[in-house]
């Protein structure tokens, strides 16, 4: 398990290949915080816009914790928000905007997840700062994207929308049962996260050859039909109804379930032989893929799970990837949380927060660079953790302004 999470961070400590990238980030929930947390793990210092008093909206999820000051903090704030800084602004305010411009500035890029729209309504959109910034690079995260010809652009979207409209929902359907909603978390938010947070690298190499910025658009229901770009494919190379000819099952050991999937002729040999069924290869019924799938249930399975009763999950695996079978077993959150695997590549960082019996666990950083060793992940900041310090040292403000400002509610 990678190093407790106990200190906010310190923006002079900041190291990795993205050290002194600087983002101006107005975002919520989860595809676009998990961006901004991808670019802060890589050594950018990411200055998180946070509305006063109440915050990023996925402060409010639950389950959470509370932070110092008895303020509640939902589990998307935690997972999504690591070696941020949190400045509490309220943009409704001109001053607010002022402020805003001010610190728009003296940054890389300005990221934003809000409603397509919104920004703009304020003076703050992609043509208003651009315009005022030419090197600045413009992020925008959003259900749909911005461009008006689309039919669903100002729609309101989170990952189950768009995981639904992709057509992965229907596609995994069974017996006519209602389909499974998000049957793997946000996958549509952190999809769209990964192709936004390529999408500014791209510009910024862009900027450094041309020295001009731009605007990177990324749509969570684009992200989610590349992600699960087997629908269409599929559906137009004429497979209509159930899934490709291979094997990718689910398959019972004595302490629970693993899977393995078998798509080529030379792993379903070594499949028959490792489970002692050396007759299949002269099955004409097994003659080919299709056979494969189509008597999966009266043939294959029970023959596989013959001979893993008597296996745990782990050896009934262990036997078969030393054969050249693709296996895996389904493990329980606890088993994850103890597997030996992430514990050597650091996937798991832990809040230990006082009164909880066992750690608060969020998910480390997947990318490894070799020669980049990060200093631990810092916790996420507490809402308006950073005001005051950030408005003094970019702005310079002086503390009676500060007293003002918080007075007259544009900062918390």
């Amino acid at each position: 398990m990678s190093a407790v999470l106990a200190t906010s961070v310190d923006p002079a400590a900041l190291r990795g290949p993205l050290s002194g990238l600087r983002v101006l980030a107005v975002e919520g929930m989860q595809a676009l915080p998990y961006a901004t947390q991808l670019l802060a793990r890589l050594g950018a210092d990411v200055i998180k816009i946070e509305r006063p008093g109440t915050g990023d909206t996925g402060r409010a999820s639950t389950p959470g914790i509370t932070d110092p000051e008895d303020r509640w903090v939902g589990a998307t704030y935690l997972r999504n928000n690591l070696n941020k800084r949190s400045l509490a602004l309220d943009l409704q305010s001109e001053r607010g905007r002022e402020l805003f411009l001010e610190l728009a500035g003296r940054v890389d890029v300005v990221a934003e997840n809000l409603r397509p729209g919104a920004l703009e309504r304020l003076g703050l959109g992609p043509a208003a700062l651009c315009d005022r910034l030419p090197g600045l690079v413009y992020l925008s995260v959003s259900g749909f994207g911005a461009d008006p010809a689309s039919p669903y652009r100002l729609r309101p979207a989170y990952a189950p929308v768009v995981e639904a409209m992709s057509g992965i929902y229907d596609y995994a359907a069974a017996d006519g049962r209602p389909p499974r909603v998000s049957p793997m978390g946000g996958v549509g938010d952190i999809g769209a996260g990964l192709f936004a947070v390529v999408g500014v690298l791209a510009a910024l190499r862009e900027r450094d050859r041309t020295g001009a910025g731009g605007v990177v658009d990324v749509a969570m229901f684009d992200s989610i039909v590349a992600i699960t770009d087997i629908v269409t494919n599929f559906w137009s190379l004429g497979l209509e109804g159930g899934g490709p000819e291979l094997i990718s099952q689910s398959c019972r050991a004595v302490d629970g379930w693993f899977v393995i999937q078998v798509g080529r002729e030379q792993q379903f040999a070594a499949l028959a032989r490792a489970v002692g069924r050396p007759e299949w290869l002269e099955d004409p019924r097994l003659a080919d893929r299709s056979g494969w799938v189509r008597y999966f249930e009266d043939l294959l399975r029970p023959a596989i799970e013959h001979w893993a009763a008597e296996l745990t999950r782990a050896q009934a695996c262990a036997l078969l990837s030393e054969v050249g079978v693709a296996s895996g077993p389904c493990l329980r959150a606890d088993e994850v949380a103890d597997d030996e695997h992430l514990r050597v590549r650091d996937m798991h960082a832990s809040y230990r927060h006082p009164g909880e019996d066992r750690p608060v666990l969020v998910p480390g950083n997947p990318i490894k660079y070799d020669g980049f060793a990060p200093e631990p992940d810092a916790r996420v900041p507490w809402l308006g953790e950073h005001t005051d310090h950030l408005l003094r040292t970019e702005l310079g403000l002086t503390e009676d302004e500060l007293v003002a400002l918080r007075d007259e509610g544009v900062i918390g």
